[in-house]
């Protein structure tokens, strides 16, 4: 079978298993590769960038050579290579969790439970719930499914894309790794500094298609459009800006503002500044529109790597 085949069939597959089912709540190989990696940094840690380099190369190239090691036991056995990339499409995809947790909060938030919704919130995000209102969870929630549809849906597809089951593995590792010890507080800001950049790095391409489907998809394409062009640079994550600003134009919504992230305030810009304050009712609008973005991004893949294939044959053919 053919390699684009391969991942279209596989890829499928495991999206819509991540839509049936969901994240497993034990044993999530993703789980097992935090602890992993959290061992390896009680191993190496120093405040040093060398050392935090050292840490990123172990872990997400120790997990991007696994996979790599599995594609290859499994090459010309068309049906065990389809089901090994089902099984790590479904690994690395966190759309349905994504969407459960976020209309989880919403749910409680139109029963007007705030401190249930504030306790849900640190499963999407790590800013301090206890800061905020009824808005201002529900401006973080809409913010949080913006920017996780780009880390845990399209960029593990467009990596797998490119890269078959190691792009799969490997971007999410990458972006396991972020969240772990890619922050700014003085323990990580020095060690951590490889795997934040690294994770700009192959982000930067996901996040763009994230932007540009969300812009077509969503109600407001010109709205969109312009809060990208507008505010996507005011924003401190090159990658997160032009999602969260496509999103928000997308919804007719402003996102941004002052966060609280552990005692930590951050004063962002205001994305999308025409469009009215973020209600509960955004927060299943966001999840829509992220699903969608979601199966746009599969056939965006697939249609790009048959049209590769295409390219390639025709020029050898010349």
């Amino acid at each position: 079978m053919r390699a684009d085949r391969t991942f279209a069939y596989g890829a499928a597959a495991g999206l819509l298993g991540d839509l049936l089912l969901g994240d497993p709540r034990r044993g999530h190989p993703v789980a097992a590769f935090g602890r992993a990696a959290a061992a390896v940094e009680r191993a190496l840690w120093r405040d040093d960038r060398g050392r935090g380099a050292l840490h990123t190369l172990v872990c997400a190239g120790g997990a991007a050579a696994a996979a790599a090691l599995a594609s290859r036991a499994v090459r010309g056995r068309p049906a065990a290579s389809v089901a090994l990339t089902a099984a790590a499409t479904w690994t690395v995809i966190g759309g349905t969790s994504l969407g459960r947790e976020a209309r989880a909060i919403g749910g409680a938030l139109a029963a007007g439970d705030i401190e249930v919704a504030r306790e849900r919130l640190p499963h999407l995000c790590g800013r301090d719930p206890q800061s905020l209102d009824a808005d201002g969870v529900a401006r973080a929630v809409v913010e949080s499914v913006a920017e996780n549809t780009s880390d845990a849906v399209v960029g593990a597809l467009v990596w797998g894309a490119l890269a078959g089951v190691p792009g799969l593995v490997g971007f999410r590792a990458v972006n396991t790794l972020d969240a772990m010890v890619g922050h700014k507080s003085p323990r990580y800001r020095r060690y951590g500094w490889a795997s934040a950049r690294l994770d700009d790095v192959m982000g930067w391409p996901g996040a763009r298609l994230t932007a540009v489907l969300a812009t077509l998809a969503g109600p407001a394409p010109r709205g969109a459009a312009r809060a990208w062009r507008a505010d996507a640079v005011r924003h401190p994550s090159p990658n997160a800006g032009p999602v969260e600003a496509a999103f928000a134009g997308a919804l007719g919504v402003r996102l941004g503002g002052t966060l609280s992230y552990a005692g930590r305030v951050e004063h962002r810009p205001v994305l999308n500044a025409p469009g009215r304050a973020v209600d509960v009712a955004d927060i299943e609008r966001a999840v829509r529109l992220s699903r969608t973005v979601g199966w746009l991004t599969l056939a965006t893949a697939v249609a790009a790597r048959a049209a590769v294939r295409k390219g390639r044959t025709w020029v050898a053919g010349c």
